[in-house]
């Protein structure tokens, strides 16, 4: 009994040390110093959430460009990888298939995340080869020169993370605002 006490104790104060504390005192400093982060890097447009910077969308009409593949069918609730590796048909069936139809579609080699899903499902960003990859799509699906949708594009590229980790990217969700904003749709006709 004199050791139950101490132990139930140290539980207790750890516990809201750690469970409650620790968590609001990491919010509260977020939120001070980098409020848009805290606040899961939403985009909004006319004061309406559009989605984040930090998730993926399915994007899949002509005129926007496309995000990679994913496991999830991007829902950030479910988000997780396909757990598939290199020997197994069905991700090698995937891959085949992701590279036909890019390939169809822009006769020129895929890029390795135009045919693989990122390890969430939920991957915001693509390469920079990806992007222009779909840049002549976009262009007549907008039907503007292929140059001011190149031009928007580089206009969101983001170099590699401190100059060193990863390669250069485009945000999916910010590009494709960005060209709506330059380069909007007409409506669709009744």
């Amino acid at each position: 009994m004199t050791m139950i006490r101490p132990a139930l104790t140290l539980i207790g104060l750890m516990t809201l040390l750690t469970g409650l504390a620790y968590p609001l005192a990491m919010t509260g400093l977020a939120t001070a110093l980098v409020p848009e982060k805290a606040a899961a890097s939403l985009i909004l447009r006319d004061g309406q959430p559009v989605g984040s910077t930090l998730v993926g969308q399915g994007f899949t009409a002509a005129a926007y460009l496309h995000p990679r593949p994913s496991a999830v069918d991007y829902d950030a609730a479910a988000g997780a990888g396909t757990n598939l590796g290199p020997t197994s048909d069905t991700l090698r069936q995937a891959v085949a298939d992701h590279r036909a139809v890019w390939e169809a579609e822009k006769g020129t080699p895929a890029p390795m995340d135009a045919l693989t899903a990122s390890a969430s499902g939920l991957d915001p960003d693509i390469s920079l080869a990806n992007a222009r990859g779909q840049a002549r799509r976009i262009a007549e699906a907008r039907g503007v020169p292929l140059a001011e949708v190149l031009a928007v594009l580089a206009a969101h590229e983001q170099p590699p993370l401190w100059g060193l980790y990863g390669t250069h990217r485009v945000n999916v969700l910010a590009a494709n605002l960005a060209l709506d904003a330059a380069h909007p749709m007409a409506p669709a006709a009744p």
